[in-house]
Order: structure tokens, then C-alpha cells, then sequence
């Protein structure tokens, strides 16, 4: 038997956020339910009191279900939130890329293009649209993640910066009932955290992850939920997929493993040619596994 996690997941995340996010006194940021077509596409959208985006859905598979707060040594998280943003605007038929002339481009040369203000019911979301339907000339989707997550060098871009994302998400998810809200003391400081409080949710997000590798893989990223696709490459390129697949026996682990590395060894160039693809969803996966 395959030694268990010795292969572990390849092609972690390059864009890594260098900053750190602070929780503050942020007000509260309810999401309501959106009329977006696209939510349809999930089961778990079903049920409006447990909608959760996508970003949210990362954050939840990063959070300690107890401790209520993610690895201090995850580096990839910051960035992969900001991924999340952009597939989700995508998704929901906010932002797109341009269109290829004659001279083809690659995703990653292909600037994102607005086409909706349209408020999406999250306050995080319409900051991001609202950056992006101001900003001209555009940028392309790597480079609205680094402006976004704030890794830029020009102080004149720094405005882009969303601030305190994971703490705002914490909020959402607070105010759906799947977190709590405490404070623990660090020796030297005091945080407040997060401990999961409805764990049927995040259960919910865990399965959904592991039966899109295991019984209900179709062995074509064409074929399945784009949220579900979107989730699993975002939360690898967070650095959280592994909590995902830690509850697993070892041969489902292996198999979960396998099929995601097939997932990240794909070309994301051929993908977004395919009929019905996202194109800026898998411009976004380039910018991760570039």
C-alpha cells in the first residue's frame, strides 16, 4: 500500500500574499440572497440560509473547526480568497476577459474586461467590482489578484488593497450561523477567532470535495460544477484542499490525490477553448499554476 501522504499535492500556489491580515472592528457585511442565474448551479445553493460563495467555502475548509482561525503558517490563503473573488465575479456574469482578436492571446495576457455593477448582495464582491469598473487602462486577472491581496510595489496601487478579507468572511459566515465569534488570548495578545458552530455545513463543503474526486468523478473537468471545479483548484492553491481529504481511508486518499494532480496537470489554455468553458475561471487557474 502507497505510503499515506507521501506524494501529498504538487504545483502549490506561486502567487503568495506577503501581508498579513489584522482583524478589526469591521461593520457588519450581511449577504443576502443574489439573483444570479448561476447560483442555480448547486445543489447546496437549495437552501438560502446556507448560500456560501466560494471564497467562503475556502476560508471554511482552512479554519480549525475549534481553535476557529487558519494555519499561522499558511502563505497561500490571502491570495487564493482574491482567486476566489475574481472566479466568482466571473461566474456571476460581473467581469469577463477581453475577447481574442486576430493576434491570439494567452489567459494570461488577456486583460478583464467589465460588464456588470449590477450589487451581487456581498459587500466584499461590489468593492472588487467597483476597483475593476474604475480602473483603466485594465488589468489582467494575476494582476488584480496581487493588487487586490496588496503585494504590489507601487504605493500608488495600493488602494486596491481589500483589507481584512478573512475576517469579514469569518462575519458572513457568522451571521449564516456556521461560525461563532470568540476571543482567545496568544500570551501576548488577544484575538478574537472563529469556532465552526454549524459543523453539518462544513461537512457538507467537505463531501461535496471529496465525491467530485471519488464517487462522482467524471474524469472531465467539462463535465463538472463549475463552482465545485473552481473550488478545488482555489483551495489547493490556498493550501487547504489536504483538510479536505484527511478524513479519508488511505486508498480513497491516494485515489482523491491522484485525481486532483490529472486536475492541475491540465492545460488551462485548451480547457478555455472547450465549448461552454469559463474563460477567465481558467485564466484564473493559469495565474495559480502558471
Amino acid at each position: 500500500m502507497a505510503t499515506r501522504r507521501s506524494a501529498g499535492l504538487v504545483q502549490r500556489s506561486n502567487v503568495k500574499s506577503t501581508t498579513k491580515e489584522v482583524s478589526n472592528s469591521d461593520g457588519d457585511h450581511k449577504i443576502v440572497s443574489s439573483p444570479d442565474q448561476n447560483l442555480d448551479e448547486e445543489s447546496d445553493f437549495a437552501d438560502k440560509q446556507t448560500r456560501l460563495t466560494i471564497m467562503e467555502e475556502v476560508l471554511l475548509l482552512g479554519l480549525k473547526d475549534k481553535e476557529g482561525y487558519t494555519s499561522f503558517w499558511n502563505d497561500c490563503i490571502s491570495s487564493g480568497l482574491r482567486g476566489c473573488m475574481m472566479i466568482e465575479l466571473g461566474l456571476r456574469g460581473r467581469i469577463d476577459l477581453e475577447k481574442n482578436g486576430m493576434r491570439k492571446k494567452s489567459l494570461l495576457n488577456r486583460k478583464v474586461q467589465f460588464l456588470n455593477d449590477a450589487p451581487t448582495g456581498d459587500v466584499i464582491l461590489d468593492e472588487a467590482i467597483k476597483l475593476i469598473k474604475e480602473t483603466d487602462p485594465p488589468e489582467t486577472v494575476a494582476t488584480w489578484v496581487e493588487l487586490l491581496s496588496g503585494e504590489t510595489w507601487n504605493p500608488l496601487k495600493l488602494r486596491y488593497q481589500l483589507r481584512n478579507v478573512r475576517e469579514r468572511l469569518a462575519k458572513n459566515l457568522v451571521e449564516k450561523g456556521v461560525l461563532t465569534t470568540e476571543k482567545q488570548n496568544f500570551l501576548l495578545f488577544d484575538m478574537t477567532t472563529h469556532p465552526v458552530n454549524d459543523s453539518t455545513v462544513k461537512q457538507r463543503v467537505v463531501k461535496k470535495v471529496q465525491e467530485s474526486v471519488l464517487s462522482k468523478w467524471v474524469n472531465d473537468p467539462q463535465r463538472m460544477d463549475k463552482r465545485t471545479l473552481a473550488l478545488i483548484y482555489l483551495a489547493h492553491s490556498s493550501d487547504v484542499l489536504e483538510n479536505a481529504f484527511a478524513p479519508l481511508n488511505d486508498e480513497d486518499y491516494d485515489l482523491a490525490t491522484k485525481r486532483v494532480r490529472e486536475l492541475l496537470d491540465l492545460d488551462p489554455e485548451v480547457e478555455a477553448q472547450k465549448p461552454n468553458a469559463n474563460e477567465l475561471m481558467w485564466s484564473v487557474v493559469a495565474s495559480f499554476i502558471k
